[in-house]
């Protein structure tokens, strides 16, 4: 088994985190993991975008092309790499910043309005944990135990407040 996710939009909007907790999810399952951060000079506001690649086989290159899964959070990104997801993919795209839908039906695309839920939450910087939180339910891989595990590996201890936090963000992710 390979999956090769790629994680795309705007910088700050925690695209880099969300693929550091799938390899170290991918690492505590004990799989072979490549994590391949890649971000424009900007910084905030301008493009950031993250291959995860988990397998059992060793990982030859952390490059992907065509990925089995997309997480587009903003429209450019969605336009961009929609059109490279293998048949039989996924994408999940916050439909609070991107109103497109993909006409492809070789692939699952699932729209949530994760920006708009992470505002009611009063913390506009979790959309990207209620994205993973939809990733994980629509893989059937939401299991609590293992996500706080997850959580715990990548979440600074200075920020140790923010787990239950992160938590919540992923369970609301995981019933829209």
């Amino acid at each position: 088994m390979t999956r090769e996710i790629l994680l795309s939009g705007f910088g700050g909007q925690g695209i880099l985190f969300t693929g550091k907790f799938l390899a170290y999810q991918g690492l505590l399952a004990d799989k072979n993991v490549s994590w391949l951060p890649s971000y424009g000079p900007e910084m905030r506001g301008g493009t950031a975008s993250c291959s995860v690649i988990i397998s059992d086989e060793p990982v030859g290159s952390p490059i992907i092309s065509e990925p089995d899964i997309l997480i587009a959070m903003n429209l450019p990104s969605f336009e961009k790499f929609v059109p490279t997801v293998k048949k039989g993919g996924i994408v999940i795209a916050d439909s609070s910043l991107i109103e497109a839908k993909t006409d492809r039906d070789d692939i699952d695309a699932y729209y949530i309005p994760a920006t708009g839920l992470a505002s009611d939450m009063g913390k506009q910087s979790l959309a990207n944990m209620i994205i993973l939180g939809k990733l994980l339910s629509v893989l059937g891989e939401f299991d609590e135990e293992n996500i706080k595990a997850t959580l715990q590996k990548v979440i600074p201890p200075k920020k140790a407040e923010m787990l239950e936090i992160n938590m919540n963000a992923i369970k609301i992710g995981a019933q829209n």
